[in-house]
């Protein structure tokens, strides 16, 4: 099963949780700013996180998300963590559903910092969805 994980941070918050999910499936989690972070070959699975900045998403992932070809992902799972509100797992979701990626309905989301414990929960449920 080929599995990706992007997402974009700026306090480092959504970073942990993205480490934490690709560390439950064995793979490397990437920031959407990264060269590397294209989708070139088919993913069964991609983890998309990223937080709420001035009740949007920020710049890299709305792009990320416009440019990401749908064709090549066969679905998608939404992580992200903000002080304020989930509004941008909805942002997320909106954002791949317009690419025809069909996407999960749970996801995973964090108040704040996440804790050790928040971070363990982040790689079960890495593990829970990668099926």
């Amino acid at each position: 099963m080929n599995i990706a994980v992007r997402y974009y941070s700026r306090s480092g918050n959504t970073k942990g949780v993205a480490e934490a999910i690709a560390k439950g499936v064995g793979v490397e989690a990437i920031s959407v700013d990264s060269e590397d972070s294209k989708i070139n070959e088919d993913v069964d699975v991609l983890f998309v996180g990223g937080a709420l900045y001035a009740y949007g998403l920020d710049k890299h992932l709305k792009t990320y998300l416009s440019e990401l070809d749908g064709s090549k992902v066969k679905k998608a799972v939404v992580f992200s963590t903000s002080w304020i509100s989930k509004h941008s797992i909805d942002l997320i979701k909106k954002g791949l559903s317009e690419k025809n990626i069909p996407v999960e309905e749970e996801y995973f989301y964090s108040k704040s910092a996440p804790t050790d414990a928040v971070l363990k929960e982040a790689e079960e449920f890495g593990k829970k969805m990668a099926v």
